[in-house]
């Protein structure tokens, strides 16, 4: 089975062909990705006027050296996929506007896909991942713990409550002056920092469940900033190996609560952009260890936003009978808010942030 996947979430154009054999196994043939942070660093942050016009310009391009790179033609494709939603939704009309044209100028299968979804299945794509699995889903906009029992199997147990963990990367990194990509920027700063020296809070640590919280946390680096006098060199790398040690234990302390309420698992996949930051890792492992889990986590370029998570996940539906019939999916809308989960499942979380459609 050969798929092209079209990812335009947010502010990377990406497109990848990936290959699934009959027996499961993955072969990536290109994966194409022209982010566009030079785009954005005017502005302190993605503008998604900005990010849609730049997917205008740049996804043809993108997916025809996807589809050259892979030594592949057109012709040859059984189907494309598309992220149709969560996200910028003029990012997404543009990706599943485009992926339309292409079925239907080739004849191909379409296969409209949930971004949440390529995440949650990206590390099948390299590593050993049986069914089920804990699903630590850590990114710009999202951060949730999932129970993923297989392909269009999932039951969400805890999620943020205000800001997403990639999302307070990006603010301190602005906070500090350190520039975007926020969570690489923080990450490098906090090499030469004492994680020590600021005395950040620990969010959620008493409460039951293993929801998130990073909005207190953010408002801690603010204040400690402030409290300095014109911070800078040592301040800074303190401030930032602070945040990035408090928000790695905050992502720790609640996972491990969501360990305990699968048990059977055995397996924790960490998988979105914040999965490349190290010091999160080896906070993870070190979790891991101590309850005899096996940490997953896919190579870095396939934990941010990427084609080739998207190709993936459509094969993976196509395999196991559940891609869309084709009427529905050319008609299919984009999406800025879909829970993976089933609509059904995230009522019994109530209303706003928490609710069926976050």
């Amino acid at each position: 089975m050969l798929v092209l996947g079209i990812e335009t979430s947010c502010d990377d154009t990406a497109a990848a062909v990936v290959r699934r054999s009959e027996d499961g196994a993955c072969q990536i043939l290109s994966n194409e990705v022209w982010a566009q942070h030079e785009d954005h660093a005017a502005f302190g942050g993605v503008v998604p006027e900005i990010a849609a016009r730049s997917h205008v310009e740049r996804l043809d391009g993108t997916i025809e050296r996807a589809v050259t790179k892979a030594g592949v033609s057109f012709a040859e494709l059984d189907a494309v996929a598309a992220t149709a939603g969560p996200g910028l939704v003029g990012g997404v009309l543009v990706g599943l506007t485009t992926a339309k044209a292409v079925a239907m100028a080739h004849g191909l299968r379409l296969v409209p896909l949930n971004h949440l979804e390529g995440h949650a299945l990206s590390a099948r794509m390299t590593e050993d991942a049986p069914f089920p699995y804990l699903l630590l889903l850590i990114s710009g906009g999202h951060t949730q713990l999932i129970r993923v029992l297989g392909v269009g199997k999932y039951d969400r147990l805890g999620t943020t409550i205000d800001d997403a963990a990639g999302e307070s990367f990006d603010k301190t990194a602005k906070l500090l002056g350190l520039g975007a990509p926020g969570g690489p920027r923080v990450e490098s700063a906090a090499v030469g920092g004492r994680a020590d020296r600021f005395d950040l809070p620990r969010p959620l640590l008493k409460h039951a469940g293993c929801d998130f919280s990073f909005s207190g946390l953010k408002t801690a680096v603010r204040e400690a900033a402030e409290s300095l006098d014109n911070p800078r060199g040592q301040d800074i790398a303190d401030l930032a190996a602070s945040f990035q040690d408090a928000a790695a234990r905050h992502l720790a302390q609640r996972t491990e609560k969501a360990m305990a309420m699968m048990p059977e698992a055995g397996r924790l996949v960490v998988a979105g952009g914040v999965a490349a930051n190290c010091a999160i890792k080896k906070m993870l492992q070190q979790l891991c260890a101590a309850n005899f889990w096996k940490l997953i986590v896919p190579p870095p370029k396939y934990c941010t936003d990427n084609g080739a998570m998207i190709a993936w996940a459509g094969a993976e539906r196509l395999a196991a009978g559940l891609a869309m019939p084709q009427e529905e999916a050319m008609g299919l809308a984009p999406r800025a808010r879909w829970p993976l989960a089933d609509p059904g499942e995230g009522k019994r979380f109530g209303s706003g942030r928490k609710g069926p459609k976050a």
